[in-house]
């Protein structure tokens, strides 16, 4: 009898194991499968959206041919004339100066932050980059007004005001990457080079930059990427004249604040709308190709160093 009995316990463990096991084993099962649902959610939305915008602006495709909307310079609704070619010069010409003067800020100081900072600074440092890149658009285009376009240094409405407040904007962006590009490199490079008689600048200039040149265009995608979608910051400092800017010092009409001030206006004229949302197409593929190729090569930058 108690053989048996401890038979019957024996069993009766290895019964329970199995049980947890299968619990465990369907649990992971489970939460897999619901990871896999939720990014595929993700992906599909990102489609969806693609979908839906080419859908609304499928007339006014059919009405004119892309090089036609693209390339010309004339915008009269009213006459069923839709040439984007001023918004989208306005939007490049605010999108590069913007990336032209928070470039060198950006990477300078994300070199100091992970080189030559001491550590107190740098933990100081990171909060006040983040709380910079949360700062609602919106706050950034009133300081812009204040204190660029009409007073304070008053420079007026045009493509250096909306270049500078961009710049602004991006600099947590490209810097918060970048910093982290530079932490990167291995710590047995930089001292191989300080051991050859290297100075600390001549380490950090040929040895963490130069590494570090596909992630800083990475860091430099992704800030563009926020630059070229902005809406609200833009549309109140740039003076949205629609013509295509000669100078930083003209106004310019980028395609985000061409969206905002006349979607849900004037939808009575045909195609209006349509020509709208081909301007957000436009828009959200440029903002989709930048994220894209900046993922993929901080994804290679991964690889080259794991």
């Amino acid at each position: 009898m108690t053989v048996d009995q401890g038979n019957n316990i024996i069993t009766l463990n290895t019964v329970s194991k199995k049980t947890i096991v299968s619990r465990r084993r369907l649990a992971e099962l489970v939460s897999t499968r619901l990871m896999l649902a939720a990014t595929a959610f993700v992906g599909a939305l990102v489609l969806i959206i693609a979908i839906g915008l080419f859908l609304k602006a499928r007339p006014i495709l059919e009405a004119n041919s892309l090089g036609e909307l693209l390339f010309s310079s004339t915008w009269r609704p009213s006459r069923g004339e839709f040439g984007f070619f001023p918004f989208i010069m306005g939007t490049l010409w605010v999108t590069i100066l913007a990336g032209l003067i928070a470039m060198p800020i950006s990477i300078l100081g994300a070199l100091y932050l992970a080189e030559y900072a001491p550590k107190r600074i740098s933990a100081l440092m990171k909060p006040a980059i983040d709380l910079l890149a949360g700062i609602p658009p919106v706050v950034y285009g009133i300081w812009g007004l204040l204190a660029l376009a009409i007073g304070g240094i008053n420079i007026g409405f045009n493509v250096l005001t909306g270049g500078i407040v961009l710049a602004i904007m991006v600099i947590p962006v490209i810097m918060s990457v970048s910093e982290e590009v530079f932490r990167m490199v291995p710590q047995e490079i930089k001292e191989a080079s300080l051991a050859i008689g290297a100075t600390k600048w001549e380490t950090a200039k040929n040895v963490v930059i130069r590494n570090s040149l596909p992630g800083l265009a990475a860091a430099t995608i992704l800030g563009f990427s926020r630059a070229f979608g902005e809406t609200m910051a833009v549309l109140m400092v740039v003076g949205n004249i629609a013509r295509v800017p000669s100078s930083v010092l003209d106004p310019a009409y980028p395609l985000t604040a061409l969206i905002a001030n006349n979607y849900g206006e004037m939808m009575s004229i045909p195609l209006y709308d349509s020509a709208l949302l081909l301007a957000a197409l436009i828009l959200f593929l440029a903002v989709v190709f930048f994220n894209v190729a900046a993922r993929l090569v901080l994804a290679k930058i991964q690889q080259r160093w794991a």
